[in-house]
């Protein structure tokens, strides 16, 4: 039997529903891709909106505190699925403020030669 996630049917249901809405009212912009959402689209549709855990609830993250929820395509939050930023290898690379929106790519392209 799977494990149901605590922000989805537990004791987080209310606090997330409620950061959910205040996510929707305050926030205009992808915390992912940084691209603006539109919320005309509805879900299935790809860049329809939804709420990102910045750390993911199967690596630890909370899963109703505002301060890891952010607002995100629906697309873009798959793909990122439950990925972790590491900040430590990025903070080596160079002197970037390390954010959401500098997840790994699938390719190198500082490196790539035309």
């Amino acid at each position: 039997m799977a494990v149901k996630r605590p922000d989805q049917s537990g004791t987080h249901r209310l606090a997330f529903e409620r950061a959910k809405k205040k996510i929707y009212a305050t926030e205009t912009l992808c915390g992912i891709c940084g691209k603006p959402v539109d919320f005309d689209m509805k879900y299935p549709h790809p860049l329809s909106p939804c709420i990102d855990h910045i750390i993911p609830i199967a690596k630890g993250g909370h899963p109703s505190d505002r301060d890891n929820l952010q607002l995100a395509h629906w697309c873009c939050n798959r793909q990122k699925s439950d990925k972790l930023f590491s900040t430590a290898a990025r903070a080596e690379q160079d002197d970037e403020e390390a954010t959401n929106r500098n997840l790994p790519q699938s390719c190198d392209w500082t490196a790539y030669r035309s």
